[in-house]
């Protein structure tokens, strides 16, 4: 933590970039969901459109971790609880769009009565 006038300083002016940087982010944000010119990929709200706003989001919600959550002076140890929620997230995930490629119907679930 800052204890000295010089120290507060400098961490007032990180919190003002990284503030100005978030704001920048947000109005990127808004800018290519509202703005037609800025639409990537197809007309409309389609796949690109999602994984750019997620990076941007993504990169915000790391910035707001590492600064202001102050995570960047944490032990080794809290990285590695994260990259595990990550890699279970990311299972969880891809269990959920094996499921979508996967339907179950109706055949597959009851048995076969010969003679109806």
């Amino acid at each position: 933590m800052a204890d000295t006038p010089e120290e507060i300083k400098s961490h007032f002016k990180q919190y003002l970039v990284i503030g100005g940087i978030l704001f920048i982010g947000t109005v990127l944000t808004v800018a290519v969901a509202t703005i037609p010119w800025m639409d990537i990929g197809g007309h409309g709200f389609d796949r690109d459109d999602c994984i750019l706003g997620l990076a941007i989001a993504t990169t915000k919600a790391t910035l707001v971790a590492l600064i202001f959550m102050h995570l960047n002076h944490e032990k080794k140890a809290i990285y590695w609880i994260f990259l595990g929620a990550l890699a279970f997230g990311a299972i969880l995930i891809a269990l959920f769009g094996f499921a979508m490629y996967d339907p179950i119907t109706f055949d597959t679930l009851l048995p076969e009565h010969p003679g109806q």
